[in-house]
């Protein structure tokens, strides 16, 4: 499997056994030859941030609300953004949002967000910066070439905006900040319009998410010497905002902003949770398979695309990549490497082998990597599987397990689906109903058996 990373010249390193990617430019703005960058703001600023890239390491940073307890693939771009920023020497800050995750960002959204308690605002941000985190782990564990670089990476910062509005003042915040503030600017923004103009409109509460996350930039200028912001493109509007509290606060200070694509599907969905079809970076909720494959099913048509976005792969090894895809498509080359990366960033090595054992069982009929995976492994790997402890009995016949798992509603279903194919244990067809179960080859050595029905109704067996 790893035949193609050798071959693309990537040497394999001491600590992870996966080969390690040595893409890194000092200048963030060439990463536009990757498409990284929908915009930068001011327009006019390339030549100014190219300088001040070159000159001195940088601070930029991106936000994260804890809306949920997991982050998922349509932010796993923005982590991208901060690891390149990583590499390239600068100093990369994640902010997650306990003070703004209790507003709720309109941006991109048709209605206001459920008010979430305090609670669970602060087991969501535990979540997230327990995930960026790791992310940032695997990335220089497996993902970063410390021969190749000496210099060490500049550590992760996070913090929370809820430790600087905690003490703060309401009404000296809109004294002293509100003042600086233009009702015209802030009524032109693309996703306050859309939400004036919507059935519901909305609310003064996500009405003054902008001013929140502007005053953000600002704190974080003050105190981390932080004049890069990276975003989202529905975030244009919000640095916006804060480009222009900053120009009237700090009038000698400049600031920049870069927002990045929203990254959508083939019909042009967005891949975040909103939009009901959430990836999630959790493993408890979405599997280091369920990961791996939502990348390797991933179209020809997409697939360069991500290539340069998720991946650190250099673009003439990219290109290289493609021109051998073009020659074998049927053996998904360009999406094995994605899928390997994502999943490797994700889950690390570990994860990335549990992803790879399943995808041989499944797929390879390889069912020694079933008998690698622990009970728990299963149940992330087959989210919705049914559960079901069964008894061994001697002389138990396939027809008894499969109606003990409650595979079928009635025994004339199960005899007429087995006879016809439609029953599988561990991945192989089964269709004699008096088949004996038998331990190494019905019950694996995990002490599990994999029951499938037709093509995707999975049952998952744990002998007592």
């Amino acid at each position: 499997m790893f035949a193609l990373r050798v071959k693309l010249l990537r040497p394999l390193f001491s600590g992870c056994s996966y080969s390690k990617r040595t893409f890194s430019h000092r200048n963030l703005l060439e990463l536009s030859d990757r498409g990284f960058f929908q915009s930068i703001f001011p327009d006019t600023a390339a030549p100014k941030m190219k300088n001040l890239f070159k000159t001195a390491p940088q601070s930029i940073y991106a936000g994260f609300d804890p809306t949920a307890d997991s982050l998922h693939v349509g932010n796993l771009l923005v982590i991208m953004g901060l690891l390149h920023c990583q590499r390239a020497g600068h100093k990369p800050i994640a902010l997650v949002g306990g003070a703004t995750g209790l507003i709720g960002d309109p941006s991109g959204r048709k209605t206001e967000r459920n008010q979430l308690g305090e609670s669970v605002i602060e087991t969501n941000l535990q979540a997230i910066e327990q995930q960026l985190r790791k992310v940032f782990k695997n990335h220089e564990d497996c993902l970063w070439d410390t021969k190749k670089y000496s210099s060490k990476l500049e550590p992760l910062r996070i913090v929370n905006n809820a430790d600087w509005y905690a003490n703060l003042s309401l009404i000296d915040f809109v004294a002293n900040m509100g003042r600086h503030f233009r009702m015209g600017s802030m009524l032109s923004r693309s996703s306050v319009q859309s939400r004036l103009e919507s059935e519901d409109g909305m609310s003064f509460t996500e009405f003054t998410y902008q001013i929140f996350q502007a005053y953000d930039w600002l704190h974080l200028l003050r105190k981390h010497n932080c004049s890069f912001q990276m975003g989202g493109s529905d975030q244009m509007g919000n640095l916006m905002t804060g480009h222009e509290l900053i120009s009237r606060v700090e009038p000698k200070r400049e600031v920049f902003g870069m927002t990045l694509p929203i990254v959508t599907n083939e019909e042009g969905d967005k891949f975040g949770k909103s939009a009901g079809n959430a990836v999630w970076l959790d493993e408890n909720k979405t599997s280091p398979f369920a990961l791996y494959q939502f990348f390797m099913r991933m179209p020809d048509s997409e697939v360069e695309k991500l290539l340069k976005l998720f991946t650190f792969i250099p673009l003439p090894e990219v290109e290289q990549l493609m021109r051998e895809h073009s020659k074998e498509p049927e053996k998904r080359k360009a999406q094995t490497l994605l899928a390997e990366d994502v999943t490797l960033l994700v889950h690390g090595e570990n994860g990335l082998k549990q992803a790879e054992r399943v995808t041989n069982a499944l797929y390879k009929g390889n069912v020694d990597g079933l008998a690698e995976l622990n009970v728990m492994e299963i149940k992330q790997t087959f989210q919705g599987a049914t559960m079901v402890d069964i008894l061994p009995e001697p002389g138990m016949s396939i027809l008894e397990l499969a109606m003990k798992a409650k595979c079928f509603p009635t025994e004339t279903d199960a005899v007429r689906i087995i006879n016809a194919g439609g029953f599988y244990v561990n991945q192989k067809r089964v269709q004699n109903i008096a088949e004996v179960i038998t331990t190494g080859v019905h019950v694996l050595r995990n002490g599990v058996s994999l029951l499938r029905v037709g093509k995707r109704n999975f049952y998952i067996v744990r002998w007592q």
